[in-house]
């Protein structure tokens, strides 16, 4: 069930309408939101609403034997062992069948082919996020950042649709006190949800989608035969399709939840701005690069405790793992490889940087970054990564003359790069100015703001890009 789409309004109008009915008791708010998740979920595969559900009873009951426990040892064991539980979930699902295709590749190298076991496995949509919070919730539980909680509001906690399938990862410290009471809704809230569903759709679809069926996707399909300046706006094009994709997704994710009456954090924050490596990770998927810097960089590798080189090794293998998290594919690895060696040399520039020499402006920094970060996106996007080299071949080999990109597609990559420009509080402004108008005002607007974004928009609605991890 996708968010731009009439099935999807229609769930949502029938599910605000008959939980705000119910809203004098929050227990029975909380359960009819569970049981819609369950509904949004199984769209896709009902079996996999009882993994669903598994998993939030696995990190429930793992959490309650951490906070009851006095022993020390115990409480360690029982933290591993539901956090490899949630790994062994993860692991099967989306790492199974890289594994055993790497496995078959290695015997066949040594002289021992053998025909593995081949099983289908079917990936359950967001299973990378459910399972993110799950770890959190218990290493939080058990270093008593949050106290357990109650069996409803983990499994409301990992459940709740908005966020469910993309993103992003909300932590149990996030949104559990907020399940303590019922939510109240107010003119701002609905002003500020209503702006970012509006402006989440218009990201989607229309530059998302118009850039990766009309461009992108024929010219990463096709890298032969376009030229060396279709190859590079098309890179261009799906740095700014992916930030639109997914923005997009956390933007609505945000907007649904607020129409509830719970708050997300933010997840975005105009990343292609950043003028360093380590500020696009302060602003790219904020939820995950967080996730990453408390769980693995600090809790599990020691962070910056230790020499520069130390700290260096650190930051690549959790980059190389965040690159895995996406995918079991070489280039993901790569990707991450990547953005961790240059995470690495940034680390090593302000350690060992000559003293007198020059800070390069802002300008260029941000020049240099948005370019490492697209280099990493040819990676990101490839089908393989000899795809990949022939793409980075393509665009000195294939020549410069002419290219296939619209007039509309150039504006809609100038667009989305532009963005990034605006002032920092321009929608939190906006929102702050029609939050006075009367609500019959507020409704025909948002009403007008879709269907011009339904006439505007690419016919079809293409899958959000998160959705495969």
């Amino acid at each position: 069930m996708l968010f731009p789409t009439l099935t999807f309004g229609l769930f949502f109008l029938v599910t605000f309408c008959v939980v705000w009915v119910a809203s004098r008791s929050n227990e029975w708010r909380k359960i009819l939101l569970l049981l819609a998740s369950w509904v949004f979920y199984g769209a896709w595969d009902w079996r996999f609403v009882a993994l669903l559900i598994l998993s939030a009873v696995l990190n429930w009951g793992a959490a309650r034997l951490i906070s009851d426990s006095a022993d020390a040892v115990m409480r360690k064991r029982v933290m591993i062992a539901g956090v490899v539980g949630n790994l062994a979930i993860l692991g099967f699902f989306k790492y199974y069948g890289f594994f055993l295709e790497q496995v078959g590749d290695v015997l066949a190298a040594a002289g021992f082919a053998r025909d593995l076991p081949l099983v289908q496995i079917i990936l359950p949509v967001g299973v990378s996020f459910f399972t993110f919070q799950g770890m959190s919730y218990l290493i939080d539980v058990y270093k008593r950042r949050v106290p357990a909680a109650s069996l409803l509001d983990i499994t409301f906690l990992m459940s709740f649709f908005p966020h469910l399938v993309a993103g992003p990862i909300v932590r149990a410290a996030d949104l559990v006190p907020q399940l303590q009471t019922t939510p109240r809704l107010n003119r701002g809230m609905v002003a500020s949800a209503l702006l970012l569903i509006v402006w989440g759709l218009f990201k989607k679809a229309v530059i998302a989608s118009e850039l990766a069926t009309q461009f992108v996707d024929p010219v990463f399909a096709d890298i032969a035969g376009h030229s060396g300046i279709d190859l590079m706006l098309a890179a261009y094009g799906y740095a700014v399709q992916i930030y639109c994709d997914f923005s997009a997704y956390s933007d609505m994710a945000i907007g649904i939840a607020a129409l509830f009456g719970y708050r997300f954090p933010r997840n975005f924050d105009q990343p292609y701005r950043a003028a360093s490596l380590q500020e696009f990770w302060r602003r790219w998927h904020i939820s995950l690069s967080s996730w990453l810097r408390d769980y693995l960089y600090i809790d599990a590798l020691g962070g910056n405790r230790g020499g520069v080189w130390y700290i260096c090794r650190n930051l690549m293998i959790t980059m190389l793992l965040g690159g895995l998290w996406h995918g079991a594919k070489w280039t993901f690895l790569i990707w991450g490889g990547l953005h961790g060696g240059v995470l690495a040399i940034e680390r090593l520039w302000r350690e060992f940087r000559p003293a007198g020499w020059p800070v390069l402006p802002r300008w260029m920094g941000v020049l240099i970054t948005f370019h490492i970060v697209v280099l990493g996106w040819i990676f990101f996007r490839a089908p393989s990564f000899g795809d990949a080299i022939a793409y980075l071949h393509g665009i000195g080999a294939n020549g410069l003359g002419g290219f296939t990109a619209t007039p509309l597609q150039l504006a809609l990559i100038l667009f989305g790069l532009a963005i990034h420009a605006a002032p920092p509080r321009l929608l939190p402004g906006i929102a702050l100015r029609i939050r006075a108008w009367p609500a019959p005002v507020l409704g025909v607007a948002t009403g007008v703001a879709i269907l011009l974004i339904d006439a505007m928009r690419f016919e079809g609605v293409a899958p959000f890009i998160y959705y495969q991890f």
